[in-house]
């Protein structure tokens, strides 16, 4: 790293603040990680605000539909793992950029969709996309900011996801009554600006171009899978796994448990699918990934991750008993803080535990490949609550972030602080 570099780094470490004292560089990394994690997931959901359209015009049955969210899911690990290597072998902001390029011309053809096999094949573009930003721009963050406050930059970068989910819904309230669904998809194409900015004014990391050699794709699948990082690799996507199918089993069907008839056992809302109650909940969300970085920072990844994994495991059973309306819309908040706050600290924790050449394809493979493994989880709740109710359903899902508390304790090493290498 450069003079100039390093005495930067270490003025910014020195601060209190994580925003006081950040170059011009950092910010840009910033930025363009922000925004491209944001419409990264806002074209990622645009499929779930447009579904029961997209069912009638196609010919499509709820299955096929969830088989293509499925498809897409899965298809963010590969994304994750080709596009990580890309970041490795050819540099973080370009691989950044043909990342978003992807999601965003796949997100386009959504809306071309004659049959099902076509929007499947689209939807697997936008996954491929999605799953290698996220590798792309964690790396680029991670190896920007000082140490001292990687926690709370990732876990801001990683608040975009709230404010992405937010702006679908609001795209598809917005669009659908003037143009129809296909038209929001066309929406999903705007993002390839944000690549053209990238393009233009994001350097790489000066730990990047350190590097006096780039791995091979088999090299660094063995450095991954049989190498010194191995047993971090599975770690990483055991307890990965375990909080995400926490996450998509609960959020996938919280709306149809607000929906459930109170004869059935659920509290019979209406209108829980809405844009304002999605609002409402990413609220929540916000504050959750937010606060996630300031513990982080302070008491250390591992006892973070503890706090919200357990608290998700209690809070879930509390809020399924739970029948008045307000309630249910207070604590929704105090669920969405928990149970999603806690993705804050995949990319620093990740990013900490393995080395540059091989950075951006790790935490590409292991949040990816968990969100991949992830997507049977929504079956899975989905079986219990025909057998059983939704409220079981739900319930059900704290298990899973108590099986990824119980990894952590177990087996995650701390790496507060620990400078990249």
């Amino acid at each position: 790293m450069s003079q100039e570099s390093s005495t930067e780094l270490r003025g910014h470490a020195q601060s209190g603040r994580w925003w006081k004292g950040a170059s011009k560089q950092q910010w840009r990394a910033f930025n363009s990680a922000y925004l491209g994690w944001m419409l990264d997931i806002m074209d990622l959901m645009l499929f779930a605000m447009v579904i029961k359209y997209v069912i009638v015009d196609l010919g499509m049955d709820k299955s096929s539909a969830g088989l293509v969210m499925s498809a897409t899911l899965m298809a963010t690990a590969a994304g994750g793992l080709v596009f990580g290597f890309l970041a490795d072998r050819l540099g973080r902001a370009r691989s950044m950029m043909l990342s978003i390029i992807c999601y965003s011309v796949g997100t386009a053809l959504c809306g071309l969709a004659d049959t099902l096999g076509q929007l499947m094949l689209f939807r697997i573009i936008v996954g491929l996309g999605v799953g290698g930003e996220w590798s792309a721009g964690s790396a680029l963050v991670s190896e920007t900011w000082p140490a001292k406050h990687r926690g709370k930059v990732m876990a801001w970068v990683q608040s975009a996801f709230a404010a992405g989910y937010a702006a679908a819904a609001v795209v598809a309230a917005v669009v659908i009554p003037i143009a129809g669904w296909r038209w929001v998809f066309a929406v999903g194409l705007l993002p390839a600006l944000l690549a053209f900015y990238v393009r233009r004014h994001v350097k790489e990391p000066e730990i990047w171009l350190k590097q006096e050699k780039r791995l091979g794709f088999g090299e660094t699948v063995r450095e991954l899978f049989g190498g010194q990082y191995a047993r971090n690799t599975w770690i990483g996507l055991a307890f990965t796994t375990a909080a995400m199918c926490g996450y998509w089993g609960l959020f996938t069907w919280i709306p149809t448990y607000l929906a459930t008839p109170v004869a059935e056992g659920g509290p019979g809302l209406d209108l829980v699918k809405s844009t304002i109650w999605i609002v409402i909940m990413q609220v929540g969300a916000a504050a959750g990934f937010i606060t996630f970085g300031y513990f982080a920072d302070r008491i250390g990844r591992k006892k973070a991750f503890l706090l919200f994994f357990l608290a998700s495991a209690v809070v879930v059973p509390v809020f399924a008993t739970i029948r008045s309306p307000d309630m249910l819309m207070v604590f929704g908040i105090v669920v969405a803080y928990f149970g999603t706050g806690f993705y804050s600290g995949f990319a620093p924790t990740f990013a900490e535990l393995f080395p540059t050449t091989i950075r951006a394809t790790a935490q590409g493979f292991v949040y990816n490949g968990g969100r991949a493994i992830a997507a049977i989880a929504p079956f899975l709740i989905g079986f219990v609550s025909t057998r059983y109710g939704v409220t079981s359903g739900l319930v059900t899902t704290a298990a899973f972030f108590a099986l990824a508390g119980l990894i952590v304790w177990v087996f995650l090493p701390e790496t507060k602080g620990r400078e990249l290498a």
